[in-house]
């Protein structure tokens, strides 16, 4: 076993949940964390807007800068996991070769990686439009909204999708409890 192995009492994980604005993803992010670490799991969440303020500060929305975001925020992602903590990660990554290259980081160092995808029709994220983003984007104040002015590509094969619009907060949370437990991950 490796150094970084060695020292993991619980497996850790990366939970990636990937989703337009407003979906849900932070939410149920939040939801479950609560649900892991009641459990005595150590678990963090990696907020796509906290990782913008401070750890990607000063990249823009282009394809190119969002690339990098999503690489740093899945570096941060591997490395915990990596030491026993469970990372969920509520974050757009509108790309699917951002993800796939993430995916494949954790493959290559033996760490579990979860894709998740929070489904929802951009009708309801607007209507939730929980930072205001569609507003802004409608009144014409910004452009570049994923899912509107801006791609969004859906995951291929997610190990998870969840429709949020379909169900509740508390729902969504256990079916992504459910299936790390299956996987032996909680």
């Amino acid at each position: 076993m490796n150094q970084r192995g060695a020292r993991a009492r619980r497996p850790g994980a990366t939970v990636w949940l990937t989703g337009l604005p407003s979906a849900g993803k932070t939410t149920i992010a939040h939801e479950l964390a609560g649900r892991l670490r009641g459990a005595g799991h150590r678990v963090e969440v990696l907020d796509g807007d906290e990782i913008r303020t401070f750890l990607s500060v000063g990249l823009g929305f282009g394809r190119a800068d969002r690339d990098t975001n999503v690489q740093r925020i899945g570096f941060v992602a591997e490395l915990l996991a990596s030491h026993g903590v469970k990372v969920l990660v509520p974050v757009i990554a509108p790309y699917q070769d951002s993800r796939e290259s993430v995916r494949e980081r954790h493959r290559s160092e033996g760490t579990p990686y979860v894709e998740v995808h929070v489904a929802a029709p951009v009708e309801v994220c607007s209507v939730r439009d929980v930072k205001g983003l569609y507003a802004r984007q409608a009144a014409g104040e910004i452009s570049g909204l994923t899912g509107v002015d801006d791609p969004y590509e859906e995951p291929r094969d997610p190990d998870l999708r969840i429709e949020s619009h379909n169900q509740t907060v508390q729902e969504s949370a256990a079916a992504l409890h459910a299936l790390l437990t299956e996987r032996g991950l909680a």
